[in-house]
């Protein structure tokens, strides 16, 4: 049950039906960090989303992005990749303090074949998702439990993006 009084759709849905004034703002955050230009395909912006957000334990963001990463794939699974581990690496580090990512961390990734571009859109992209996850969470919204929920929203984020309206 949430916190406040919400329309009875799952997760962040809910939130930017309730309240519109901050939907067109949060909405074209997510399409810019997920869509927008970028060197890293929306696929993989997607799977660091549903990273962070699996580890901020936010069941609705990661089922959500994961599901999206899925759509974008072709139902693939992610294969083991030396770019992708070191963003995870540097996303894992943003979504507990910031501070903690090292020139290290850094050097890895662009090793790995990471641009300046990469690594600045895998930061933002978990800072972002630990405030998604975390105003999601923060008023108990609804968190669906049947799977084939998260597929249905997913072909249409895969689909449309983050411009569209909330249902509702």
């Amino acid at each position: 049950m949430p916190h406040i009084d919400l329309p009875p759709l799952p997760g962040i849905a809910g939130l930017l039906a309730g309240y519109p004034q901050t939907a067109g703002p949060l909405n074209s955050l997510a399409e810019t960090l997920l869509r927008g230009p970028s060197p890293l395909t929306p696929a993989q912006r997607e799977g660091i989303a549903a990273y962070v957000s699996s580890r901020n334990e936010c069941t609705f963001c990661a089922e959500t992005h994961g599901a999206v990463a899925r759509q974008l794939r072709d139902g693939d699974a992610p294969e083991a990749d030396p770019l992708m581990t070191a963003l995870l690496s540097i996303a894992d580090r943003v979504r507990v303090d910031g501070r903690s990512v090292t020139a290290e961390d850094v050097e890895r990734a662009r090793a790995a074949g990471a641009d300046d571009q990469a690594i600045h859109d895998t930061v933002l992209i978990a800072a972002a998702f630990s405030m998604f996850n975390r105003y999601v969470d923060g008023l108990g919204t609804l968190t669906p439990a049947d799977p084939a929920s998260y597929e249905r929203h997913a072909r249409a984020l895969a689909e449309h993006g983050y411009l569209q309206l909330p249902p509702g």
